[in-house]
């Protein structure tokens, strides 16, 4: 059990025990293993750091809740179905989606072990939730590009608000939707511009009426992208005093993924 006071001392330990529990030898023959998304580890660790709850609990709730997440990413990385598709890319689909139920079931065992039912509601009303907005973005008319983006931010930073009401802990909430959010247009603009399929792309792309007249994709990512960096700066700035260590690492953060990215591509 860690003894939770949130560093990267602390981060790293929690990386490694989620790691150890979602990794499977049977799994890791055929699918590269589950991302943890480190950004998502801390705001949830600083969350409950700041809490009363047990060091027994805070560790259990982020653990579980960084499984829940896991499991979401991992059904998103399901790819479409293809006639043409070879034998092997048929079983790492189907393996994908079994992987991402597997870890579904291991946050379900945990918090059995906890008792906590109402933790459980929280997760599971939350799961359903995003679901439901998935849904709604991808598949069904969004009238604008502002829509578009406030259901993406709240696809990205709904679980982790949850818990964080659950544990009436919701000051950083609104920082934690701008960081997410930046960070998701990020990994969308590099996949995309790789060369791989961007599933946010993908829908700008195909229903250029969101974006209004001006239906330059990338365009109108770059300038939303810059836009939510400069609101996350301001927010992270507003936080309290006794948030010191997740603005620190916030304020490096900015400037490791968003700055330095763009010196990069200005050359």
């Amino acid at each position: 059990m860690i003894k939770l006071k949130s560093s990267d001392n602390d981060i790293k330990q929690l990386k490694q025990k989620i790691a150890s529990k979602v990794r499977h030898p049977y799994l890791v023959r055929f699918i590269p293993e589950p991302t943890i998304d480190e950004d998502k580890l801390v705001i949830l660790s600083s969350i409950m750091d700041h809490t009363n709850l047990s060091d027994v609990k805070k560790e259990q709730y982020i653990v579980t809740t960084m499984l829940v997440q896991i499991a979401l990413d991992t059904h998103d990385l399901v790819t479409l179905t293809e006639e043409d598709d070879d034998k092997d890319t048929v079983r790492n689909r189907q393996l994908t989606v079994l992987a991402g139920d597997y870890f579904s079931g291991l946050y379900y065992y945990l918090l059995s072990q906890l008792d906590d039912i109402p933790m459980i509601h929280t997760l599971a009303g939350a799961i359903k939730e995003i679901n439901e907005l998935k849904m709604e973005l991808y598949y069904k008319d969004v009238e604008s590009f502002q829509e578009f983006l406030e259901g993406l931010k709240k696809i990205e930073s709904l679980l982790i608000q949850r818990v964080a009401s659950y544990v009436q802990k919701t000051t950083i909430n609104d920082m934690a939707g701008e960081w997410l959010l930046a960070k998701k247009l990020l990994e969308e603009k590099r996949t995309y511009q790789e060369g791989n399929f961007s599933p946010l792309f993908d829908v700008l792309t195909r229903r250029p009426g969101i974006l209004g007249n001006n239906g330059q994709v990338l365009v109108n990512i770059e300038q939303t992208l810059q836009n939510h960096i400069n609101r996350l700066e301001m927010t992270v700035s507003q936080l309290p005093i006794h948030f010191n260590w997740l603005k620190s690492y916030v304020h490096s953060a900015i400037h490791h993924q968003f700055n330095q990215r763009q010196i990069a591509e200005e050359g």
